[in-house]
């Protein structure tokens, strides 16, 4: 079994940040797994601009942002980085075991940073009735495969929610010829930024129904439309208020769940109501030594804040190896 310093997993915004913070304050060995092939991860998909702002000063996509951290990583000696690396177990005494193409690796970490980030609340969780026809995405994976793969996923589109992906994949697919039918959203206020409303949905004339729910899909081989209403305070039907919306597409943009399936098989407590740690400060969990930064601590509005208090993770990582050594910190 392999002893190392500092393990990090996931390689993107957090992880990154982590990493460069916990080197710069002492942290000699650093081992970032990333189980993509690439580090930045989903920022490596949202070519939009409107990231960095607060951290850099400056306007970036989501690659140029990613790039700027990446390029820091590459530049510090004492930070391996193992790429197509998927961590399938945790157990106690911060031991992992992760695999790679064509091997298993076992390792023993000192300290332990969770830079996992979120998945998506898919159509199952929010219980919409209908038939299972293709066409129904989630927002993300219609983003990689937009502005990863090269394709387009449907013609005519309804989102559901108004969460921040689901808008920008509104404006997205209208940059690529799709028709928005609409953003349908549950609740009285939108859930997503302000200038995501405004860039996303009022400028490209794609109407937001709020207070509204989606109440069935319709299709068989492919979705052909969906039947909307608007509800109560309580969630229920207005009766004789019901329409159809002709889609051949709907985007599931309701809400991210943090992946900490890891951390709970370490024994971390976790808050059965928001999949987060309990923790009584930023970072920290209910093992020493353990901490969880970016979107797998809580759910961020922008990546200059997940920045931001993940380089808060890799100092505290570092101070907690530094108290194992006795206090001094080695450079």
């Amino acid at each position: 079994m392999d002893e190392r310093e500092l393990v990090i997993v996931g390689g993107g915004p957090a992880g990154m940040a982590a990493a460069v913070s916990a080197r710069e304050s002492g942290v000699r060995d650093i081992l970032l797994l990333e189980r993509d092939t690439h580090l930045g991860g989903i920022l490596n998909q949202c070519v939009h601009a409107g990231f960095g702002l607060a951290y850099f000063k400056e306007v970036l996509t989501g690659p140029e942002y990613a790039d700027r951290f990446i390029s820091r990583v590459d530049g510090l000696a004492g930070i391996e980085v193992s790429t197509r690396s998927f961590v399938a177990e945790l157990k106690p005494g911060k031991v992992l075991t992760y695999l790679r193409p064509g091997a298993i690796h076992t390792v023993r970490a000192k300290a332990l940073i969770m830079a996992t980030g979120c998945r998506e609340r898919t159509r199952e969780m929010i219980q919409i009735p209908g038939t299972r026809p293709a066409g129904v995405f989630s927002a993300g994976l219609a983003q990689k495969m937009i502005n990863i793969e090269g394709l387009l996923p449907g013609r005519r589109v309804v989102v559901i929610g108004s969460g921040d992906i689901g808008l920008i994949m509104a404006r997205r697919f209208s940059l690529e010829g799709a028709v928005v039918s609409a953003a349908i959203e549950i609740q009285r206020q939108p859930t997503g930024l302000k200038r995501n409303i405004v860039q996303c949905l009022d400028d490209f004339g794609i109407p937001l129904h709020l207070g509204h729910r989606v109440l069935w899909i319709h299709g068989k081989e492919r979705v052909e439309g969906v039947d909307v209403a608007p509800v109560d305070e309580l969630g229920r039907e207005i009766p004789g208020t019901r329409f159809s919306l002709p889609c051949d597409t709907v985007l599931v943009s309701v809400g991210l769940i943090p992946e900490n399936e890891l951390i709970e098989m370490a024994g971390v407590e976790l808050d059965r109501r928001t999949n987060t740690p309990v923790s009584s400060d930023l970072n920290y969990t209910s093992i020493p030594g353990l901490f969880v930064c970016g979107n797998a601590f809580k759910v961020y509005d922008i990546v200059d804040s997940v920045t931001r208090d993940s380089i808060t993770a890799g100092r505290q990582a570092a101070e907690y190896l530094a108290a194992c050594n006795g206090g001094t910190r080695r450079e």
